[in-house]
């Protein structure tokens, strides 16, 4: 599809997308039960008064949600935009709340193929390639649609904000990189090469201003919901790297080579943190800011003891637009190797 892509119709590649989208959304949950956790964890604050950032999902074990989740023993480590959003499915019947979960993550995923395909388009890439290189990954239908994950959102609040400093809305830009840390923090990777893209335009009081209004209103709603408590889902998050998943590249270049895996974890990011210093020193002095974050994405999903098959979504919306044919040969390649990943073979 990708080789092909310029030659077929838009219309073509856009209707493959929709129907291999909306196929997935209607399977059942794919592999991954963490929509059930998401459920759980709004079912915790509404139906049973417990803030799901002090209380794991064992905390009301009788709830019918918690049959199905698979992280009993651990609360919520996502942003208090996304536990507050979720928070009406908890009147809902579960089947229904996760049925919304997969219609959410199916209608993110079609978003951010249309604004991949105008960022496309003003960056001078084949917008229709670049729609397909997100929308038909086969880790983004099977696991961000087919689990239902909130990575889709997350990465389509982050590439509307690129979008918008593209076009010289600054406040508009901040704002929504800011609303996407406050679903899942992974897509805090983007904010810095953004912030000094904004320096570099001398937009920075713009900038400025949206990121700290949305930082302030999103938390000032966390914390009259649940306090503080909300800070720890990125305690949570960071305490990732202190876990371990078999098909992370870390971990396989350990059992492959023989070496102890805390050494190659440590050296992993460290290099990491050297590369993601040289992409910022890069961008500083006039790189493109785009490129060097998608390789930072990309870096990280290289460097992390902890990868699953749905992080790959983390990157791929910039390196759609990147004009960086390595950067996309390494993608593929990696989501190549994590087609086996989850699955019970």
């Amino acid at each position: 599809m990708l080789a092909t892509a310029p030659r077929l119709d838009a219309r073509v590649v856009g209707g493959l997308i929709v129907v291999f989208v909306i196929a997935f959304a209607c399977a059942p949950v794919l592999l991954s039960h963490d929509a059930f956790s998401y459920v759980d964890y709004a079912r915790l604050g509404v139906r049973h008064g417990l803030d799901p950032y002090v209380n794991a999902p064992d905390a009301v074990p009788a709830d019918p949600a918690f049959v199905h989740v698979t992280w009993t023993e651990t609360p919520s480590a996502y942003g208090p935009l996304f536990t507050l959003a979720s928070y009406p499915l908890a009147w809902l019947p579960i089947w229904l709340a996760v049925a919304v979960l997969k219609a959410l993550a199916a209608a993110s995923v079609l978003a951010l193929a249309w604004v991949v395909s105008r960022l496309a388009t003003w960056r001078g890439v084949d917008p229709v390639r670049a729609a397909a290189f997100v929308a038909l990954n086969p880790l983004v239908l099977v696991h961000v649609v087919g689990g239902a994950h909130n990575d889709g959102l997350a990465m389509l609040l982050a590439t509307i904000g690129v979008a918008a400093l593209v076009v010289r809305r600054e406040t508009s830009a901040g704002a929504s990189l800011v609303a996407s840390a406050a679903i899942k923090s992974s897509s805090l990777f983007v904010g810095p090469f953004a912030l000094l893209a904004a320096i570099r335009a001398r937009a920075t009081p713009r900038f400025a201003v949206g990121a700290l209004g949305a930082a302030v209103a999103i938390g000032l709603a966390g914390s009259l919901a649940f306090g503080w408590d909300w800070l720890h889902a990125f305690g949570l998050a960071g305490e990732n790297q202190g876990r371990t998943s078999h098909l992370s590249i870390p971990v396989t270049v350990a059992r492959l080579s023989g070496t102890d895996e805390g050494v190659v974890r440590v050296v992993a990011l460290v290099l990491f943190g050297l590369a993601l210093v040289w992409l910022l020193v890069r961008t500083w002095r006039g790189a493109d800011w785009i490129r060097a974050a998608a390789w930072a994405g990309t870096g990280l999903l290289l460097a992390t003891s902890w990868l699953l098959p749905w992080y790959l979504i983390w990157p791929l919306p910039l390196a759609a637009v990147a004009r960086d044919r390595v950067l996309a040969v390494v993608l593929l390649a990696l989501t190549a190797y994590q087609l086996g990943a989850r699955i019970p073979l």
